[in-house]
């Protein structure tokens, strides 16, 4: 009888392989939206950057950030950066809402930790 046995270091590079699309397919949806409400000029947004209160140049700034960084995701080879990228402008959010905003930084830390995550797996 011949059995076929796989490798140790199949399963997990088979894991790697399943969860690094997924993720990332996630952040780019992510970053897209928030990257383009942002530019956009969505009311909620505009109020969240006046109670920073850097101004308004600081949101578009940050929609262009999440939009370049989403569209480095696209880009093989680049999704570590772009990773990266996003990573730390996930930190920034962090900071701005925890002495700032009156909202959770529930959903800055989750894309922190998937930025990391997809940087670490690329």
């Amino acid at each position: 009888m011949s059995q076929t046995l796989v490798a140790p270091a199949a399963a997990p590079a088979r894991a790697r392989d399943i969860t690094v699309p997924i993720l990332t397919a996630l952040l780019i949806v992510a970053f897209l939206e928030t990257g383009g409400a942002r530019r956009g000029g969505v009311p909620i947004m505009i109020q969240f950057f006046d109670q920073i209160g850097l101004g308004q140049w600081l949101r578009i700034v940050t929609g262009v950030i999440e939009v370049v960084g989403a569209a480095t995701l696209l880009v093989p080879g680049y999704g570590f950066f772009g990773a990266v990228w996003l990573a730390a402008n996930m930190t920034g959010a962090i900071l701005a809402h925890l002495p700032v905003l009156p909202s959770s930084p529930a959903p800055a830390i989750l894309l922190l930790v998937a930025s990391l995550a997809v940087a670490r797996l690329c």
